[in-house]
Parts: structure tokens; C-alpha cells; sequence
């Protein structure tokens, strides 16, 4: 006769390895379920570049909702002017600007530049985002147009070649520019800027009033918080100013926070897209460096809204 209790001990046991087998079979589901929604989501590329500009230039990087990114451009003299005047350090020029973010696409922005006193302003949409996932895009791509206007009447007479009062056209110039780049794992990004600069007025009938140019920009990433930059703008054979260099510039950045720190070595003196990309006149080959710094610095103007 077949013991009872051996009975209830088999029977608890299939009842237990059955509830267990369940739970198994659960637990495979959910972890196939969250691998699923993983691939399913789609993952932007973030901070492809520390800051929304590189030295001179901008970078693809557009200034998130609500955020206003306050900044100060500073640039001394070249180093070539010696001792006597602490190797530029005795001359400077400055930009003071801010970027403001109306989604997390598009960004408005200007400032003034101490450089010939001019005031420029900008427009910044981010078209494509380099993303994996669900939507795998392999490069971001940014389009900006800015307005830059000079005051300084002497600049502009000496730059045109003039001596009557030049009038507001005269003084306006406009740049367009596709920022196309892509972030290769953390510690390498690259983004190049075919550029092109339009001059209402020039100097002379040779000189184009559409100005090509071709734009590099790369950064390094050393640390967590810092890294090395470099950019460099070709400008194409018949759209070159007489008397003029290609812009090339490279840097070391921190971050700390809310706030980032860029130092640099440029020949560029200015630090609108018109002066710093057509207008550099200084060689590196014969000491025409400027040193100079950015600061940049974030503020939350507008909260982003939460869901629950």
C-alpha cells in the first residue's frame, strides 16, 4: 500500500517545481521585454562637443529649451609685438553674447564685439541628430544664418576702401553655414562647416560678393572634465580676400559645471564668421598668434515641464 505521506510529499513538490517554472518563464519574459523597449526607443547622441562653440566657430550643438548660455570672448594681441608690449598682452579685443535655446532644436542668439564694434546675431536649427535605436542616424547636421553689422565708420571706410560716409549696407554682411559632424565613441568628434559668406558691399570688382570657404573642427577628449580642440577654415581659391590667411585655431577646454572655460591660441583677431573665416590677416609663420579665452556659462531661464 502506497504511503500517504509520500503522496502529498510528491505532489508538493511537482506544485512547487510547476510555481517555480512559472516564475522563470516570467522573468525571461520581462528581461526579453526590456531588451526589446531598449532597441525599440530611440537614443540621441548627447554633448558631441562640450559647448555650442568650438574656438571661433560654432559647433552643432544647439542650446537646450529655456536655457540662456551666457558667454565672453577675449582676445589679446599677437605674440610678435614682443615685450615692450608683453607679447599682446597689451591690446585686446572682446565678444559678450548669449545663446537661448527656444526648443532644443532651434537657438537664438548675438552679441557685440569691441573689433571694429560690430553686433551680429544669429538663427541655429538642428536638422538631423545622430541617434541609435529605433532610429539609427549616422551624423547630426545643424544649419545656421547670422547677420553681422559694423559701426565702426573708420574700419569700414579703410576695410571698403572709401572715403564717403558708408551707408548701413555698407556695413552688413551675412553668413550660412551647415554644421555636419558626428561623435565617434566619448573621446573623438569631428564636424566639418562648408561656409559662405556674403559681403553687400566689397572693395573692388574682383572680389566676389559670395565668399566659400570649408570648415574642420575636431575635439579630443583628455579627462571627464576636459579636452583638447582644433579648427581650421580653407577658404576656396577664388574666394579669397588679398592679403589674407586661413583661420587656424586650437584650444584646451575645461568644464566645471555650469560653466566652461576655453583657452586658445588663433591668428584670427576677429570673432564674427565674417572677419575670423575671410578676414584673418596674421600668420602663424611669423608669430601673428593671438591668445585668448571663452566663457561660457548656463542659466535656466524657463523650467522644462515634467509629466507625473
Amino acid at each position: 500500500m502506497i504511503n500517504k505521506k509520500f503522496i502529498v510529499s510528491i505532489l508538493t513538490a511537482l506544485l512547487v517545481g510547476h510555481t517555480y517554472a512559472q516564475n522563470v518563464d516570467l522573468d525571461s519574459l520581462l528581461d526579453a521585454e526590456m531588451k526589446n523597449k531598449t532597441k525599440s526607443a530611440t537614443q540621441r547622441t548627447e554633448a558631441t562637443f562640450t559647448t555650442s562653440r568650438l574656438i571661433n566657430s560654432h559647433t552643432l550643438e544647439t542650446t537646450q529649451a529655456g536655457v540662456l548660455d551666457f558667454k565672453v570672448s577675449h582676445r589679446f594681441g599677437t605674440l610678435n609685438q614682443g615685450f615692450y608690449n608683453i607679447f599682446g598682452f597689451d591690446y585686446a579685443s572682446m565678444l559678450i553674447g548669449a545663446d537661448y535655446g527656444i526648443t532644443n532644436r532651434l537657438t537664438v542668439g548675438g552679441g557685440r564685439s569691441t573689433f571694429e564694434k560690430q553686433y551680429n546675431g544669429f538663427l541655429k536649427y538642428r536638422l538631423l541628430w545622430q541617434s541609435s535605436g529605433k532610429t539609427n542616424v549616422p551624423l547630426s547636421v545643424t544649419l545656421l544664418a547670422g547677420v553681422m553689422y559694423a559701426t565702426d565708420t573708420a574700419a569700414v571706410k579703410r576695410n571698403l576702401g572709401i572715403t564717403v560716409k558708408p551707408r548701413a549696407s555698407d556695413k552688413t554682411s551675412y553668413v550660412y553655414q551647415a554644421l555636419i559632424g558626428r561623435k565617434f565613441g566619448n573621446g573623438f568628434s569631428l564636424q566639418v562647416m562648408p561656409t559662405m559668406v556674403h559681403y553687400n558691399t566689397v572693395a573692388t570688382s574682383n572680389i566676389p560678393n559670395d565668399l566659400y570657404s570649408i570648415g574642420a573642427g575636431v575635439r579630443i577628449k583628455i579627462t571627464k572634465m576636459t579636452s583638447l580642440t582644433a579648427e581650421y577654415y580653407y577658404q576656396l581659391p577664388d574666394s579669397k580676400m588679398p592679403g589674407t590667411y586661413n583661420s587656424l585655431s586650437v584650444g584646451y577646454e575645461i568644464e566645471t559645471g555650469g560653466h566652461v572655460f576655453q583657452f586658445q591660441l588663433s591668428n584670427s583677431t576677429g570673432m564674427t564668421e565674417r572677419t575670423f573665416i575671410n578676414e584673418t590677416t596674421n600668420s602663424w609663420g611669423d608669430g601673428g598668434i593671438h591668445f585668448g579665452f571663452n566663457i561660457a556659462r548656463v542659466f535656466t531661464i524657463v523650467k522644462p515641464k515634467t509629466t507625473p
